[in-house]
């Protein structure tokens, strides 16, 4: 298991039954194909498609079906598929329970920054900012530190804001972080890693939980069944 697969099915812990779930693009597809067989949990993408299954074999592939991000997808038996604009009325509406999202940047009192890095081209934010002010749960998917080494989690976020105080969890490689009141509560650390060599990656000031544990993947097996 590498560890993009480790964070989503992580994510995957914090889905209940009968939850519609947004994946934004990147580590949050992965939890479409870790997601448990006696549950039932709806996918929503917001090109206009409810019920998003795994992701499809070569021959399995439909041009047709993709979802926002234009990756092919397959559709599970009873999807629904609706325009646009009817997507972003359930997203606004507040009938999103969890949205699953990467990030640039997140800081310690819950701010993310997620569709522009300063001097790069900007495609746009897409339905991400919806997404946070809609989803009743935002939970951010995205690895510790950036390709160059620079640290993502920090007191303030330095990138374009896309929210602020809206990120419910954070999942990293390294760690899995909850924000309540404003405050930022370091709950599991990696196996690999120490307490202090986190801190030495993070500048955001956090709280270390009492009931600090590792990485909480036991009893997960069963999620490996279909990849």
């Amino acid at each position: 298991m590498n560890f993009k697969q480790k964070m989503a099915i992580r994510a995957v812990q914090e889905i209940k039954n009968g939850n519609i779930v947004n994946l934004g693009i990147g580590i949050p597809t992965l939890v479409a194909d870790f997601l448990p067989k006696d549950k039932n949990i709806f996918l929503h993408t917001e090109n206009g498609l409810l019920g998003v299954g795994p992701t499809p074999s070569k021959e399995e592939v439909d041009s047709d079906i993709i979802n926002a991000g234009k990756l092919p997808v397959t559709a599970q038996e009873g999807a629904s598929y609706f325009s646009s604009s009817e997507s972003f009325a359930m997203i606004r509406g507040g009938h999103i329970d969890v949205a699953i999202l990467g990030a640039l940047q997140v800081a310690e009192n819950g701010d993310i920054a997620n569709w522009a890095i300063p001097g790069k081209d900007i495609l746009g934010v897409g339905g991400a900012m919806d997404l946070v002010a809609g989803a009743r749960k935002v939970i951010v998917t995205t690895q510790h530190c950036a390709k160059n080494g620079d640290p993502k989690i920090l007191r303030r976020c330095t990138f374009p804001i896309t929210a602020k105080n809206l990120v419910s969890l954070l999942i990293t490689e390294y760690a899995v972080f909850r924000f309540e009141n404003g405050k930022m509560i370091l709950e599991e650390l990696a196996e690999e890693m120490t307490e202090s060599e986190l801190k030495k990656i993070t500048p955001a000031e956090y709280i270390v939980s009492p009931n600090l544990s590792k990485y909480q993947m036991n009893g997960t097996e069963h999620l490996l069944e279909n990849y």
